[in-house]
């Protein structure tokens, strides 16, 4: 064995959410053999990057905690992005996990060796990981989505996407395009309207924008928190139960009351054109959701300029759009999101039979309950195809749950390998997707992140919380194929 070469139980790809969880769960079961391989220099994940100015969550912060460690002085409603990512270390410090991580080396290429029995894991700087289970936490929001525009790379100022945000360069007294108006853009936007000399933000899609309760927490509110054991608890449970209600999207009379939240919050905006382009023409909960109470006021600003024209070109001063104006800007922002649908598949993996993951998923990322795919034995996938819905801390908790049984299954019954059954996993996301067509909204021919280049929808979870709790917490070893140890005795299924 070389030296670049160690091996362990189980690694985890990724110190985001998932990967801290996933740790402290193969602690708490009596496991220390295993490793987190994170690209970053410190944890946190999607947390850690996205630093642009007004980052925030959009799940309420009292259910943004995980249920080991519950959160109880959450500064407001909608925490930011720093005091998620204090929570996030909090967590990696308080529970050990810091020593177990190596930072700063991606995991370029993953591949199952079916000699020994294990994966295979490279690393950027050339080292190679064996583990007999691997935990992908890199989840959705992994690989940054680039307009594609004719002379992006002519432009001659400054650019940057708002998921990498250059803090060094300087926006006051900028003159500044954004391109992209969903969820990022509506987050930064009024964070820089007021530094900049001219913003011209480019709107492909008009999005619906809700208002929301985020006033500050009182120091009052914030002592009864601390200071009452199951006001948390109570404040987690009226969330839960009122998020429950809502994620489905089956209630006409919910969409109803949201469409019409968003248009008075859209008459926050003095002209009646500006608001004319800023309505939505698809239903509620077609895209995804967005909320800000900042975001509309900004176009009442004399430099702020609402662009609907396709943007035709971008050249080395500015931006052409389709009606042949060019707009001289000094800085361009890229509010374009994520590959959301690639997953795991951002990285080279190979399964059994040398079958690439890209392969695979030609078609679109599938998997069984989200978390593992037919012919990648012993990998376990968090925040994976089909999970996105409700408080993804709940939904990540479930699905590292599910994959620490069926590792400690493993050891239990001396297996090499574990895999989950082609038909078994082809039944499922055939009955997932036939969930999902009854979505009504999700069918009106959005164009944002949820869908494959092939139509499927590979993102979103059709159900409750709860529904995926109770899938996830079934005896369901008859789905996987499994193989024993040499010498072990073979497994009856």
């Amino acid at each position: 064995m070389t030296s670049n070469r160690t091996r362990y139980r189980v690694a985890i790809i990724g110190a985001g959410p998932g990967g801290i969880c996933s740790a402290i769960k193969l602690m708490e079961a009596g496991i220390r053999d295993f490793v987190v391989l994170e690209k970053a220099t410190g944890v946190g994940g999607t947390w850690w990057h996205n630093r642009y100015p007004g980052a925030e969550c959009d799940v309420p912060s009292h259910l943004y905690s995980f249920s080991f460690e519950v959160k109880k002085d959450w500064s407001r409603p909608y925490a930011g992005q720093e005091e998620i990512l204090e929570y996030m270390q909090h967590c990696a410090e308080k529970y050990g996990v810091l020593p177990f991580v190596r930072f700063g080396d991606a995991v370029s290429r993953a591949h199952w060796q079916e000699g020994p029995a294990r994966w295979e894991l490279i690393t950027e700087s050339g080292q190679h990981i064996e583990a007999d289970a691997v935990i992908s936490a890199i989840g959705m929001f992994n690989e940054l989505a680039y307009p594609d525009v004719p002379g992006l790379d002519s432009f001659a100022g400054h650019c940057f996407h708002s998921a990498r945000w250059d803090h060094d360069h300087d926006l006051n007294g900028r003159r500044v395009a954004v391109i992209g108006s969903a969820a990022s853009a509506v987050q930064f936007v009024p964070e820089i309207a007021e530094k900049v000399s001219r913003l011209d933000l480019y709107q492909r899609t008009a999005n619906w924008v809700l208002p929301k309760e985020d006033a500050p927490y009182t120091a009052q509110q914030l002592a009864h928190f601390r200071s009452h054991p199951t006001a948390v608890a109570e404040r987690r449970e009226e969330l839960y139960e009122s998020l429950e209600n809502f994620i489905t999207f089956s209630n006409p009379e919910t969409l109803a009351q949201a469409e019409a939240a968003g248009l008075e919050n859209l008459q926050t905006v003095c002209d009646p054109e500006l608001r004319r382009k800023l309505i939505p023409t698809h239903p509620f909960g077609c895209k995804r959701p967005l909320a800000s109470n900042r975001f509309y006021p900004v176009f009442n600003m004399d430099h702020v300029h609402l662009i609907t024209d396709t943007i035709e070109r971008i050249t080395p001063r500015g931006v052409v759009s389709a009606d042949g104006t060019e707009r001289a800007v000094d800085t361009l922002i890229l509010a374009t999101g994520f590959q959301t649908g690639r997953y795991l598949s951002a990285i080279e993996v190979t399964g059994r039979s040398e079958r690439s993951l890209n392969d695979a998923w030609r078609d679109g990322a599938q998997a069984y309950l989200g978390i593992t795919t037919a012919g990648f034995p012993n990998l376990f996938m968090l925040y994976g195809p089909n999970t996105n819905n409700g408080s993804i801390l709940y939904m990540l908790e479930r699905q590292v749950d599910y994959a620490l049984r069926r590792i400690l299954q493993l050891e239990s019954e001396s297996l090499a390998w574990i895999d989950v059954r082609e038909a078994e996993m082809a039944q499922y996301n055939a009955q997932l997707q036939q969930d999902i067509d009854k979505v009504e909204v999700w069918q009106a021919g959005c164009s944002g992140y949820y869908r494959a280049p092939s139509g499927r929808v590979v993102t979103q979870w059709p159900h409750t919380m709860a529904e995926f709790s109770a899938r996830t917490s079934r005896d369901d070893s008859a789905a996987y194929e499994t193989a024993p140890r040499p010498g072990a005795r073979a497994s009856s299924r």
